[in-house]
C-alpha cells in the first residue's frame, strides 16, 4: 500500500480540475484533513506536483 497520495503529470502543470480530482482521491482515500501537502512548482510558480501523506504527519 502506498504510504502517500501523489499526482504527478510527466512534469506538466496541473490544472484546477486536476488539482480538486487530487483533494477529491485525498479526502476518498481518508487522508488526515490536518495533513499537510507538498507541492513542487516550475520555474514561473505553477504546480507541477502535489503529494500528501497517508498516515498522520507530525514533522
Amino acid at each position: 500500500m502506498p504510504s502517500s497520495l501523489r499526482f504527478d503529470h510527466d512534469g506538466r502543470e496541473l490544472t484546477l480540475d486536476e488539482l480538486a480530482d487530487f483533494i477529491d482521491d485525498a479526502r476518498r482515500a481518508k487522508v488526515p484533513k490536518h495533513n499537510p501537502v507538498r507541492a513542487e512548482l516550475s520555474k514561473d510558480g505553477r504546480i507541477r506536483l502535489v503529494e500528501v501523506l497517508l498516515e498522520p504527519d507530525d514533522t
